[in-house]
């Protein structure tokens, strides 16, 4: 494992980039091609929205609950091994569920298997590109992210392809084929070590920042410790310590609320967007490829939005870019309910596609920014956590709406207002600190902390406090009539 100053911003970070990029079309992709086996499940079993939406759901919810799960086997293990046992989990009950007699069965083996083991690659492969990227972050993580809309563009036709010919059971079998294409992503892993987030007992003993308490921990653990000992020159991460530290960070709690909104938002239009398609009258074809147009532009917003946030005019307002593109995929669910035919739902799905891959890409660039790349892999395991309540729950409640209106309206519209507030917040949290941060200098600036000491007989007084020019007179003349006595 090589050690370096920094990220290297290239050379084998492109590779990482490539691996990231297939962890995405076979973890994101596959699931969103889960809604094209929607009306499938539905006909098949005979069951209706709400109960056939929960496998979408607990896909999902599985990805995302045991996110921090992949994090601890990335960050204590290797991101390698992490990744080919994801992949293999994942495949393998891909391969379970084309034999299912039941949802039920569904639910354990596309849900609950099938989401472990996306868990297990989607969130270290992400935090790795953090690694090996800084000054290209932005556009890194665009690439790498554009998995997604590249894999749902490809995989959306071909599915519907693969159900048609070989019924959904051969479909969800050559699926899990597919996705055993994780281990190769996994191989391309390459653990680096960067100075910043990983530093031996020595080293750390000699910063500032550490405090003193957690000094005399690592000269207790440098005498004592045989694993130190024996292996003098492995990394002792400091921040393995204090991983979660994070969680108390304002920015990062309101961050988290945000994404919960966010996430409940977000996640019912990819599972209802083809059933709604066919509602109102659109093909079994054309509704497929309105999920193709959405992947590929969503490609388009990756990349772009990606390349322009790393300008140095926009470099400085990833924040604001983030939460205007969420603002607008809630703008975008509130206008579905009135588009009601295929070259209506064309640009809908432009839209929509656009700033889905927009905010997607921010995701990892803003927690990097609220936490610091050394806690970026533990921070990605508990952004996409907090996505795990929001995805199991929403489409089930957006399935209950439609059985009990009749309609798909006020599914869509809470959707809207879901991601709108979402990006509201995100605006007033950053508009207050900006006044908070605006007003501090002129509450402090006229005034000075000082200390003061004097001695009766052999006592020492010690007083702190904000003083202005009138105090500090008044003291020095008593401290000197006093000295004089």
């Amino acid at each position: 494992r090589a050690r370096h100053a920094g990220p290297p911003d290239g050379g084998w970070g492109w590779m990482i980039v490539a691996g990231c990029f297939l962890v995405t079309i076979c973890t994101r992709a596959v699931t969103r091609c889960i809604s094209i086996f929607f009306v499938e499940f539905q006909a098949y079993f005979g069951q209706d929205y709400a109960r056939t939406a929960w496998i979408h759901s607990i896909v999902d919810c599985a990805t995302m609950l045991c996110a921090p799960l992949g994090s601890l086997i990335s960050n204590h293990v290797s991101c390698q091994v992490g990744i080919m046992l994801g992949g293999l989990l994942a495949s393998t009950g891909l391969i379970l569920s084309s034999f299912a007699t039941s949802l039920e069965h569904l639910y354990l083996s596309l849900g609950v298997l099938t989401g472990l083991g996306f868990a297990l690659c989607y969130s270290p492969a992400i935090a790795m590109v953090g690694k090996y990227f800084n000054k290209r972050k932005a556009l890194a993580y665009g690439i790498a992210m554009s998995g997604s809309g590249i894999g749902t563009f490809i995989l959306a036709p071909v599915v519907q392809l693969l159900i048609e010919q070989f019924s959904w059971r051969g479909a969800l079998l050559i699926l899990g084929g597919f996705v055993l294409n994780l281990c190769v992503c996994g191989a391309l892993m390459r653990p680096i070590s960067l100075k910043e987030d990983c530093k031996t007992a020595p080293e750390l003993l000699e910063q500032n920042y550490v405090p003193e308490t957690e000094k005399q921990d690592l000269k207790r653990m440098s005498i004592c410790s045989p694993l130190i000992k024996l292996w003098p020159h492995e990394c002792l991460c400091y921040c393995s310590w204090k991983e979660y530290d994070f969680l108390l960070m304002p920015g990062f709690m309101v961050l988290a609320v945000s994404i919960l909104f966010m996430a409940y938002g977000c996640s019912p239009l990819f599972v209802y967007l083809v059933p709604y398609a066919l509602s109102v009258g659109v093909s079994h074809h054309q509704a497929a490829f309105l999920m193709s147009i959405l992947g590929v532009i969503d490609i388009i917003g990756n990349i772009t939005f990606g390349w322009l946030t790393d300008r140095r005019c926009l470099k400085k307002h990833r924040y604001f870019c983030y939460l205007f593109a969420v603002g607008m995929d809630g703008l975008s669910c509130l206008f579905l309910p009135v588009l009601q035919s295929f070259p209506l739902l064309v640009p809908f799905s432009f839209t929509f596609g656009y700033f889905d891959g927009a905010y997607v890409t921010l995701i990892p660039v803003v927690t990097a920014d609220a936490v610091g790349t050394p806690l970026l892999s533990s921070a990605l395991g508990v952004v996409y956590f907090l996505h795990a309540i929001p995805y199991l729950v929403s489409p089930p409640v957006a399935g209950w709406l439609v059985d009990t209106t009749g309609s798909y309206t006020a599914s869509f519209l809470l959707c809207g207002f879901s991601m709108i507030f979402s990006s509201a917040l995100l605006f007033f949290a950053r508009l207050a600190k900006k006044i908070k941060r605006t007003h501090l200098p002129s509450l402090t600036g006229n005034t000075a902390l000082k200390q003061h000491i004097w001695t009766n007989g052999a006592i020492a007084y010690s007083v702190t406090a904000e003083l202005d020019q009138r105090d500090v007179e008044f003291l020095a003349v008593d401290t000197n009539s006093f000295s004089n006595r």
